[in-house]
């Protein structure tokens, strides 16, 4: 499991919208979602592959035996079949741009 940062010399400036065209030019479908504090999704798959991308907030993601926190500008791929799991972490919501490719 890699997690991706944002990286200013390289991205630019981080906004949500850089997010969002980074994400739209590598062929991700975005959607954005706000997850209010203490928001957890259990243990799933999806039938497409997916890239999670963190505006703001902090979210916690385990997958492959591994957990990471994704703050902003954070991303991480979540191959089609793989379960994993998410949560907020602390007393923020999280606010994400959910990356999908059929």
């Amino acid at each position: 499991m890699k997690v991706e940062h944002w990286h200013e010399e390289q991205d630019g400036s981080f906004s949500e919208s850089a997010l969002r065209k980074k994400l739209e030019r590598r062929g991700y479908r975005v959607s954005r979602y706000v997850y209010s504090p203490g928001m957890c999704f259990p243990d799933h798959t999806h039938n497409i592959a997916k890239m999670d991308a963190v505006v703001s907030g902090r979210f916690r993601m385990t997958m492959q035996g591994q957990t990471v926190i994704l703050e902003a500008g954070d991303c991480l791929e979540v191959p089609r079949g793989e379960v994993h799991s998410a949560e907020v972490v602390g007393n923020k919501p999280v606010v994400s741009l959910d990356g999908t490719k059929s």
